[in-house]
């Protein structure tokens, strides 16, 4: 499968934790960084992993910042993105089995390494289930 990856400073740890991973499972990561804990602004490191999902170099997207908030606006800017802010294994499955969705944002301060790696992989092991999550999908574009 092919990733793309990006974060602010409070992503760099999990970041690179799931790069190495998924990298490991035979993934391809396109990492849009930051690689540092220099300060930085999170619309940075969001729009490149949502335009890479959008034009469809990449199956799907991860996108990481302090709370998961910002960063999560940032790429739900763009109408064919549909991310969404897990913070447990269900919630992420959820979000792929019944709202399609096409990139995960984590809330790097408030769930740990361990945790965000189960996360992952939960979402990228659901699939959507369509039926009457397709209709409903259908209505979230304007």
């Amino acid at each position: 499968m092919k990733l793309a990856i990006g974060g602010d400073h409070a992503s760099v740890e999990l970041k690179q934790a799931i790069i190495s991973k998924l990298e490991a499972a035979g993934h391809q990561i396109k990492n849009f960084g930051t690689n540092s804990g220099d300060s930085v602004d999170y619309p940075d490191f969001g729009h490149p992993v949502a335009k890479m999902v959008v034009s469809k170099e990449a199956d799907l997207g991860i996108v990481i910042c302090g709370s998961g908030n910002g960063i999560n606006m940032t790429v739900n800017k763009y109408p064919e993105i549909r991310s969404a802010i897990a913070w447990n294994e269900e919630l992420a499955a959820l979000a792929r089995q019944h709202n399609n969705a096409n990139i995960l944002a984590l809330p790097a301060r408030f769930i740990s390494v361990e945790e965000g790696l189960k996360i992952v992989d939960s979402f990228l092991s659901a699939e959507f289930e369509g039926g009457r999550h397709q209709r409903r999908v259908e209505k979230i574009s304007l």
